[in-house]
């Protein structure tokens, strides 16, 4: 198998989301629309008939190029509607042509081993594809008890929350991540919703006052639980107990995985399994980071 190195400008666009499209272990990450916005220039490591491809999300420093994952964008690594073998991993692993780098790979590419610094990190995921009833049942008792707990407290769902909305209430409480990232999210936001492949689900309380909020992003194949977010209120009432049993409900029975998106906190990936949800790990996987070439990104 020939794989080739593209910069930027020399990838077809077309034939890469189709392949996305297609993989096995497709996610909205990977799709060109997404690459550009929290990767602009990023550049790809395809096989020369784009059964397989990786993104580069490749930054520089003082001229240096590098590599590094990009906020809002939990797995990348190789996709393929294809079996990913342990030759392939290695394959596209040994032809990445810089020297520095810390990627997370997919949960498909995880059978492999080399030299480099590798962690292994949890991701909890959830198949939807059986009645409501039957993915219920697998809910836990702590779970249970706090979706009865949110229902008496005649929370609404909102579908038409905008975008001002989600981020003014996002950062009020979200504080630590509105100085890097802000303009990111609202780009993200824009073109996801344009596009109709993101939703914003906010919760409000009885009075009308948002209280909790959710964006999700959208493929045929997955769901991706992207931002979340409960303020002091919606903490104590459950409210995101009572959102995430709505969205089980309303995708049930379809051919579709919910990705919650880790995680290592052990409440928050207790609040992941109540739901039944199962851990499909990734890889972190780390070359000789400088630490000039470490810190904000």
């Amino acid at each position: 198998m020939q794989i080739l190195h593209l910069r930027h400008h020399q990838i077809d666009s077309e034939r890469w989301d189709s392949t996305i499209a297609s993989a096995q272990n497709s996610t909205g990450y990977a799709f060109t629309w997404y690459l550009n916005i929290v990767s602009p220039g990023w550049e790809a490591l395809i096989s020369d008939d784009y059964k397989y491809v990786m993104p580069l999300p490749v930054k520089r420093k003082f001229g240096i190029p590098y590599l590094v994952q990009p906020v809002y964008t939990q797995q990348l690594g190789i996709f393929s509607t294809f079996e990913i073998s342990f030759e392939i991993i290695q394959l596209f692993i040994n032809k990445i042509p810089y020297y520095s780098y810390h990627i997370n790979l997919n949960e498909h590419n995880v059978n492999f081993e080399l030299n480099q610094e590798i962690i292994i990190l949890p991701n909890f995921v959830l198949h939807l594809n059986k009645p409501f009833k039957d993915l219920q049942s697998a809910f836990s008792k702590n779970t249970f008890r706090n979706i009865e707990k949110a229902k008496k407290e005649k929370l609404t769902l909102d579908y038409n929350t905008e975008i001002e909305e989600f981020l003014n209430f996002y950062y009020s409480v979200e504080k630590k991540n509105i100085i890097n990232h802000v303009n990111l999210l609202e780009e993200l936001l824009k073109n996801g919703l344009q596009r109709q492949l993101m939703k914003l689900i906010g919760i409000r309380n009885a009075n009308g006052d948002l209280i909790a909020e959710l964006c999700i992003l959208i493929s045929d194949k997955r769901i991706i639980y992207l931002a979340a977010v409960s303020n002091s209120e919606g903490k104590k009432v459950s409210a995101m107990f009572f959102l995430m049993n709505e969205i089980i409900k309303a995708y049930s029975k379809k051919d579709i995985l919910l990705d919650f998106e880790g995680s290592s906190i052990e409440g928050i990936a207790r609040f992941y399994k109540g739901f039944g949800a199962v851990n499909q790990p990734y890889c972190v996987l780390k070359k000789f980071r400088p630490d000039f070439l470490v810190g904000k990104i």
